[in-house]
């Protein structure tokens, strides 16, 4: 026998305690892999009950709901109640020639009129526009284009109640009108800021466009982002309307959204829907609306005069012809 301490029993206690080392490592080795399969095989859930199965499933499909109430959910949810749709009659006068000018109505006007009365008759032509209520009295902010010259005015509101409508006062420049209807306790729109804008931001439509096709009263929405602020609209030949500082955005706006709200991703209005620049007479992805701040400025004139009190300097502007310049 070989004595412990001697250079072959050293080697043989070696050869032992690195065995030892190697198994213990191998042993934490393959533990380890079965812990790690473990974790990754999913397994089925085992319900006890039904009660248990059915909590489960409502608790997954309310983290779904959950995530589905975005910013632009909730600001839709919010304004909407306020959108009303507007419908308007005008009557107007037709007149006709008893005759066929090759020269035109207006050759007939001149020169036949003294001899033939031209045929006149009315008839009633009908548009649809949107607006959103502002006062719980029942006051709605829209555009002066959709109301002006109504002979007829019908508000539905998104409960489907259908109101009569007067309109309290209008103003053709700033293109903004106010429109009054008999009911209390309304929902009404938050009125944001229009000064503190950024470009980029969620920009939400709420209106009625093409509202005659529909027999529904809900409004729709639709969503972009502010493309641009500040935009000054050049006049066309005749336009009374001064489209100043608006507001540009690629939400969708079709003919009836005119006079809803543009709303940002808090809910508040920020503009009113106006008009759009397009060669197709839909949506292109180039509309602008009245910035709020400015209805905001007029509205009390609007309500309590009918009409905007702009102040007279006294002084009267023409155009500087050769005419002129030659006599001064």
């Amino acid at each position: 026998m070989q004595k412990f301490g001697s250079k072959k029993g050293w080697s043989i206690f070696g050869a032992l305690f690195f065995g030892v080392l190697i198994g213990l490592g191998m042993a934490m080795l393959f533990s380890n892999q079965s812990f790690l399969k473990k974790s990754i095989v999913t397994e089925k859930p085992v319900y006890q009950n039904e009660a248990q199965r059915v909590y489960a499933a409502a608790s997954v499909d309310e983290d779904i709901t959950f995530s589905r109430q975005n910013a632009i959910v909730k600001a839709a949810q919010k304004v909407g109640p306020t959108v009303v749709s507007i419908s308007v009659v005008q009557v107007r006068v037709v007149r006709e020639s008893p005759f066929f000018s090759p020269f035109g109505d207006e050759f007939f006007d001149q020169f036949w009129e003294e001899f033939f009365r031209p045929r006149e008759y009315k008839e009633k032509v009908y548009s649809i526009g949107s607006g959103v209520i502002i006062n719980p009295e029942g006051y709605i902010l829209t555009n002066e284009h959709v109301v002006s010259g109504a002979d007829q005015l019908k508000v539905t509101l998104t409960t489907g109640k259908e109101c009569p409508g007067k309109v309290v006062g209008q103003d053709q420049a700033s293109d903004l009108a106010v429109v009054k209807i008999d009911a209390k306790n309304l929902p009404y729109a938050d009125l944001g800021n229009s000064d503190d804008l950024i470009i980029g931001e969620w920009a939400i439509a709420v209106g009625n466009p093409f509202g005659y096709l529909l027999d529904d009263p809900q409004p729709t929405v639709t969503v972009g982002v502010i493309s641009a602020v500040n935009r000054d609209i050049k006049r066309e030949t005749g336009q009374v309307q001064i489209y100043r500082k608006m507001i540009q955005t690629d939400a969708a706006i079709n003919p009836g959204n005119s006079g809803g709200p543009l709303v940002n991703a808090d809910g508040e209005i920020i503009g009113i829907n106006t008009f759009i620049f397009t060669t197709s007479r839909g949506s292109e992805g180039i509309g602008f609306a009245i910035p709020i701040n400015r209805a905001k400025a007029i509205l009390t004139d609007l309500i309590k005069h009918g009409e905007v009190e702009r102040t007279w300097i006294g002084v009267k502007v023409q155009d500087l012809t050769l005419l002129l310049a030659q006599g001064l």
